[in-house]
């Protein structure tokens, strides 16, 4: 019987990725100490699911949704900490021992500015699907 898949090893996936790419990320929260661009991003890793992979109800393919929020300190550099994270997920992911496929994309709202930190930023919430099998 294979293992059930789990749900850090495609977080620390995620995370490799977007560091090679140059980000600092954060997980869940700002990344700490802050770097001194002011541009992050910070990873929000759902607890995924893992879902039969033929009507064996094998459970060994995994199904998560993570947001990742781009934050910069005006709305140019939080759209370009935007454009890398989509660099950064535009390839399969590598999860050891599994076969990852390419991240969905699935949008999110406009980059905003919050005021209610200061100084104030600007940050773009963007939401993927990610799957692997084994």
């Amino acid at each position: 019987m294979t293992a059930a898949p789990g749900v850090l090893a495609h977080r620390d996936a995620v995370v490799a990725a977007l560091e090679d790419k140059g980000l600092t990320v954060g997980l869940g929260v700002a990344p700490s100490p802050l770097p001194e661009t002011g541009m992050y991003a910070v990873v929000h890793m759902g607890p995924g699911r893992s879902v039969p992979e033929s009507l064996a109800d094998v459970r060994s393919d995994f199904d998560g949704l993570m947001q990742i929020t781009a934050i910069g300190p005006d709305q140019e550099r939080c759209l370009w900490v935007a454009d890398m994270v989509r660099t950064a997920l535009y390839g399969p992911l590598v999860v050891a021992g599994r076969v990852s496929f390419r991240p969905e994309e699935l949008g999110g709202p406009p980059a905003v500015r919050d005021d209610d930190v200061s100084p104030p930023v600007w940050f773009a919430p963007i939401q993927y699907m990610i799957r692997s099998t084994s």
